[in-house]
Order: structure tokens, then sequence, then C-alpha cells
């Protein structure tokens, strides 16, 4: 289990980079008015996906013995990014544009900031 918290643990800083990709990557496409092609939609792919592993991982660390005493803020936060993340990937699919995929990002990178600090961890 102490290996699982680790990976956890470690695997924040992954979500957190290529979040800031996708973030920057998506203010870039919009300033330029580009068309949302490719690789913006692996970018996103792969920001949400990385999401995914890390809130199974955390789960797992839940069901486990893993509980410090803030963990319940930090669930809610990870729970709302993943819905939001989510939901501006499908919708991202309907209609064009780097709108709808950097809320998503930049949201659920919020709510992940959010929920990091409800634990009383460090970012950097």
């Amino acid at each position: 289990m102490d290996a699982l918290f680790a990976a956890h643990s470690g695997t924040r800083y992954l979500v957190l980079l290529v979040g800031l990709i996708a973030l920057v990557w998506f203010v870039w496409g919009l300033s330029t008015n580009r068309p949302f092609a490719r690789p913006a939609p692996a970018i996103f792919a792969v920001f949400v996906g990385l999401l995914d592993l890390q809130a199974l991982m955390g789960i797992v660390l839940l069901v486990g013995r893993h509980r410090p005493a803030a963990i319940w803020g930090h669930v809610a936060c990870m729970i709302l990014a993943l819905i939001l993340a989510h939901a501006m990937k499908k919708s991202s699919r309907t209609q064009a544009g780097y709108g709808r995929p950097l809320l998503g990002v930049a949201g659920a990178l919020a709510l992940i900031v959010v929920g990091i600090l409800a634990i009383g961890r460090a970012i950097v």
C-alpha cells in the first residue's frame, strides 16, 4: 500500500505537467484561431486519462487503509475535477474549438490544486 501511495503522490506531478501543457496549447490554439485538430485532442485525452489513473489509485487507497484527516475535502475536489474534465471532453467531440477543452483543463487544474491543498500537501 505504501508503494501505491508513493505512486499516487508522484503521479500528481505528471497530471499537473500534462495539464499545464494542455492549458498552454489550448490558449495558444484559441488565440491563433487554429482548428481543434491534432495533437490537441490527444493532449486532452492524455490529461483525462492520467486524471482517471490518479483517481483509480486514490479510490484503492481510500478503500484500503490510507485516510488522512482532511481526506473528504480532497475526495470531493477530485471528483468534481473528474466530472468537469470528462464533461468537457465529451462536449469537445461534438463542438469544434478550444473553449470547452480550455475550460475543462483550467477548471480541473484549479480543483486539483484546491484538493491537494485540502490535505495539506505541497504542490511543488
